[in-house]
């Protein structure tokens, strides 16, 4: 049985302050249904996420900006820092970890800078809400063996398909070379390497 994580629920003091804190940031508004007074439900939607964000007035008994570690993943850390900055949302500057595996909480172990060796995973920024909930953009260009389903191919804007376009094209150019041939049936293996790119598994040759 599939287990999809559908939704973050974080919590906040104002909720229309965190309203437009985050369609300010370009989160699409999926819902703010309130019953009364007392409750409230807010869903927001980061671009290119499956999974959204809750906020509102009593769905979660947790303290305001007690969330800590949400993570955003983006394909480009520099220039999701640019944008966070020109939005409005004060993000530290880029950074990688001492110790090279996962980020320590807090600034500890922080290096300034991308990972040096530009590794997938290694590069981080940070950010906070208005209420002091804590966010975290990973910078991630090729997932690992097994990190996604063979069976799924998405990609979250028309440029990160055009991109994953290119590279099959490059790769086909020297799949021709090696086969000395035209290769009628580019579409077929343009798509074989875009799925097994994503799904982090051995790519045609």
């Amino acid at each position: 049985m599939d287990m999809k994580l559908e939704v973050v629920v974080v919590p906040v003091a104002d909720v229309d302050r965190a309203k437009d804190f985050c369609t300010g940031l370009g989160w699409r508004l999926d819902a703010d249904v309130a019953t009364d007074e007392n409750f409230r439900v807010v869903q927001v939607t980061p671009p290119g996420s499956p999974a959204s964000v809750i906020f509102g007035t009593s769905v979660t008994s947790q303290a305001p900006g007690s969330a800590q570690g949400l993570h955003l993943i983006v394909n480009a850390i520099e220039a999701a820092h640019d944008q966070l900055k020109q939005l409005g949302a004060d993000p530290s500057e880029v950074f990688h970890d001492a110790g090279g595996v996962f980020h320590h909480a807090g600034t500890d172990a922080r290096v300034t800078g991308p990972d040096p060796r530009r590794s997938s995973y290694g590069s981080f920024l940070s950010f906070s809400d208005p209420d002091g909930n804590g966010w975290v953009l990973q910078e991630i260009t090729t997932r690992l063996p097994g990190r996604m389903d063979p069976t799924v191919t998405t990609f979250s804007s028309s440029s990160d398909l055009a991109a994953a376009l290119r590279r099959a094209a490059a790769a086909h150019g020297g799949h021709e070379a090696r086969t000395g041939a035209q290769d009628p049936n580019w579409p077929d293996w343009y798509a074989d390497y875009m799925v097994r790119e994503q799904a982090g598994t051995e790519l045609p040759s």
